[in-house]
């Protein structure tokens, strides 16, 4: 495969073969259990490094083709195969790991490639077993299927058929009836698939518990955050977080809501009334997907010499894929194609200020992995979960003195919806994660008493979301559209971490941009080379875990969100 930049349609489709994969994983590994010294490991570690740059690159490749068509025959074969073939380099990956950190050389190790490396290594010696093969490559096809449940919706509305992307929109309507309709829609839809939905979940749920017993844990939430490479915290310290949370935020984003559904005349809110933030409806971006990403050229551009050099290269090597389409996977993302030293960002524009926030936000991780494309180490190229959502969810904030472009006469709105929208997803958050620590410690209860939980939980954070026209949704069926309790256990916490951290450039961009900017820069570059909390430290940010924090950071937003005038 060619190693220069080259654009995404030229990008070769292989799809790798177990055999084919086993036999090189077979001699790599043997090449260093063979080693004796730093020096002859450093040259192993360099020829595995390079054949699972090839074999990610690869993979890559094949999950953005499916993601963008999950209807191909072809994609979806090709992602069955991946499925089959995950846990199986797994195997080998464990293997490799266990070589290095029972080396002899180990202290070694540790001076050329820094401690958290081999810390890495050692966690990952907790999650993953051969005895649990079979079980991984189970929960590969049902993530799967449910993501070909997900982006093979067909919504009937108003005369078209929509996918869950495009229904979105309507729910942001100006007209409240337009908001009605597309919610019934919705909940239509989702009355339709509860119970297959259910099921899935139901399957994952006992397949990660079954995999945490075979590997000695108690239930799957401490082996979950292991295998979200957490080493410098525990559930523990989030439940304390959720709490100042509660405490905090909640309050707050009560007094939000209330004031923004007087702002808009309605006074019996169900949860579709609070997408619109203004009378006049919500901020909607200036132009179509060509002109977006015009304005986010000259944005780029402006922050620095590195962000516009970024930019050039992903539109240059087709490396963005935004508009929503039938078969397209919803949602957005970035992944990296590691042999290209490339971003891609994806998503699905539907016209509404979410385009815009997905310029910025995917960008910002999309410019984090072009930053940290040339690091030796591959494991230090990404930060964990938690870390990296800081890059995309700070960058947002960048771009506010850009909104002008964005959004024309729509710019201060936006600005304020974004901003309370930060703020308001916060409880939305924590609610995710409760939930999912709730059901994982009790595994075997039925869908409808998860769903029983969940609507506790959104009285508890969210006690403004009414369902009464919309019964299925009011069982408590919101959650079975959050891909990432199905996909990525655990993962969700991780932006409200992020966001409270972000406040902090948002609050300092506010004060000196140019320092500010600095700040980010400083962040970004380091990658994945330290843990969570000693990025945060050696980047002087304060750790959300700790007391005040939380509470710091929203009395700075809400100062900002007082100076707007909403009535509009």
């Amino acid at each position: 495969m060619k190693t220069e930049p080259i654009k995404f349609s030229q990008y070769p489709f292989i799809v790798p073969t177990e055999k084919r994969t086993v036999n090189k994983l077979e001699k790599l590994l043997q090449e260093i259990k063979e080693c004796g010294s730093i020096n002859t490991a450093v040259t192993a570690i360099k020829h595995w490094n390079k054949y699972m740059d090839e074999l990610d690159t690869q993979s890559s490749v094949i999950y953005v083709r499916y993601t963008l068509d999950s209807t191909n025959p072809r994609n979806k074969k090709a992602m069955a195969a991946l499925d089959e073939l995950g846990p199986v380099v797994s195997k080998y990956q464990v293997e490799y790991n266990k070589v290095l950190c029972k080396a002899r050389y180990r202290k070694d190790l540790e001076a050329k490639f820094g401690k958290y490396l081999l810390k890495q290594k050692d966690i990952s010696l907790k999650v993953f077993d051969e005895k649990i093969i079979q079980e991984s490559i189970e929960e590969n096809k049902l993530c799967t299927r449910y993501s070909e449940i997900l982006g093979g919706a067909q919504i009937p509305f108003r005369g078209e058929t929509l996918n869950l992307s495009q229904i979105g929109k309507y729910m942001q309507d100006a007209n409240r009836d337009t908001r009605r309709e597309a919610a019934v829609a919705l909940d239509k839809w989702i009355g339709e698939h509860d119970e297959e939905l259910g099921d899935i979940y139901s399957k994952l749920v006992n397949l990660r518990n079954e995999m945490a017993k075979k590997l000695g844990f108690k239930n799957y939430i401490e082996l979950g955050y292991y295998r979200m490479g957490r080493t410098d915290y525990t559930a523990k310290e989030v439940k304390k977080y959720r709490d100042q949370i509660y405490a905090s935020v909640v309050p707050s984003c009560q007094k939000l809501y209330k004031a923004q559904m007087k702002n808009i005349g309605v006074k019996n809110p169900q949860f579709y009334d609070y997408s619109v933030s203004f009378k006049s409806g919500n901020p909607v971006p200036a132009g179509d997907e060509q002109y977006l990403v015009g304005v986010a050229n000259k944005m780029y551009h402006a922050l620095g010499k590195e962000s516009g050099e970024f930019f050039d290269f992903m539109v240059k090597n087709e490396l963005l894929d935004l508009s929503a389409r039938p078969g397209k996977v919803p949602g957005g993302y970035c992944t990296t194609f590691p042999l290209y030293k490339s971003p891609f960002i994806f998503s699905n524009f539907n016209g509404t200020a979410g385009d815009v926030d997905v310029l910025t936000h995917e960008g910002g991780h999309a410019f984090q992995a072009y930053l940290c494309a040339n690091f030796k180490v591959p494991e230090y190229r990404n930060a964990g979960m938690e870390a990296c959502e800081i890059h995309s969810m700070s960058m947002e904030f960048f771009a506010y003195p850009y909104a002008e472009g964005f959004f024309g006469k729509d710019a201060k709105k936006y600005l304020y919806h974004h901003l309370s929208g930060a703020l308001e997803f916060l409880p939305y958050g924590v609610c995710v994660d409760e939930f999912q620590h709730f059901v994982y410690e009790h595994p075997t209860i039925t869908h409808a008493e998860r769903c029983a939980k969940w609507k506790e939980l959104e009285a508890k954070y969210t006690p403004h979301k009414l369902y009464d026209e919309c019964p299925a949704l009011n069982r408590g069926t919101w959650w079975l559209r959050q891909s990432h309790i199905f996909e990525r256990p655990f993962y969700y916490i991780d932006y409200t971490l992020a966001q409270v951290v972000a406040f902090q450039f948002f609050l300092e961009n506010q004060k000196n941009h140019e320092k500010a900017w600095k700040h980010y820069l400083k962040y970004t570059k380091m990658g994945g080379k330290y843990p969570f909390t000693e990025l945060l430290a050696r980047a002087h940010l304060r750790n959300p875990f700790e007391d005040g924090t939380v509470e710091k950071a929203v009395k700075g937003v809400n100062k900002y969100l007082k100076e707007f005038e909403i009535k509009e």
